[in-house]
């Protein structure tokens, strides 16, 4: 559909949900102090870890009662090797719609936001990363919006577009937020600030971590916004269209 003097811009969001471990609502105990954690514990009579240089393997042997067994609300993993596998998971974000429609000659400023809840038990906690589909990511058919381009290697505070130019980019908020993007007020990937609105990056085929955390955090997770923009300057040049751009989001434990 092309739009006379306007520019629809929207952002597919493809969410890849590593599930490791089924859903449960009740969690073993943790024994830990000030300086250590363990996890899992196990009595029995052999068992242990063996290698070569292609494989390694951990058994126990003299367990009773172990395995996987589940109800309607509640899986219950008994025995020391069960409770080894971690829970992975990644909440699916929605579409977003670009607000408002823009004109190629007047120029302005679209914005959109989704949000992705990750949550794992974990103890090394997870890495969340996004990634575009195409480059620049932007685009209507054969036309093209071009990524966000920073000023240096970090990301900018402030988005900016120069003269007769039009730029799309993104900006990540939350607790778990990489370093790259919390800042100091002024800066981005430095400080511990998570200004709202700020530390705008590119968008690129490669995948980039825009959370982490180095613990878990099941049951409730961390919630992480994505916020995307489109600034064209006046009379930018980029053709009457409706523009889209598909990312990809991929959790992983660590």
């Amino acid at each position: 559909m092309i739009r006379l003097n306007q520019k629809k811009c929207g952002v597919r969001i493809v969410a890849i949900t590593f599930v490791l471990f089924s859903t449960y609502t009740a969690h073993a105990a943790v024994m830990q102090s000030a300086n250590y954690r363990m996890e899992s514990d196990s009595v029995n009579m052999g068992g242990g870890r063996a290698g070569s240089a292609s494989y390694s393997l951990e058994s126990t042997a003299g367990e009773v009662g172990s395995g996987v067994s589940s109800s309607t609300s509640y899986t219950l993993s008994a025995g020391y090797q069960q409770t080894l596998v971690d829970y992975l998971s990644l909440t699916a974000a929605s579409n977003v719609v670009m607000s408002p429609s823009l004109g190629g000659v007047t120029g302005g400023t679209a914005n959109g936001s989704t949000v992705v809840t990750v949550t794992t038990d974990s103890a090394a906690g997870y890495q969340l990363t996004l990634q575009a589909t195409s480059s620049p990511a932007m685009k209507s058919g054969a036309q093209a919006i071009a990524d966000y381009t920073p000023t240096g290697a970090d990301p900018d505070f402030a988005f900016s577009v120069g003269a007769n130019a039009g730029e799309f980019g993104f900006s990540p908020e939350g607790t778990d937020i990489a370093q790259r993007y919390k800042d100091n007020g002024s800066l981005c990937n430095t400080g511990s600030t998570d200004t709202s609105l700020s530390c705008w990056d590119a968008l690129t085929t490669s995948a980039r971590t825009i959370a982490s955390r180095t613990s878990g955090n099941h049951p409730n997770g961390i919630v992480t916004t994505l916020r995307f923009r489109t600034g064209l300057s006046a009379n930018s040049g980029i053709v009457n269209g409706d523009y889209y751009a598909t990312t990809t989001l991929t959790a992983v434990s660590l």
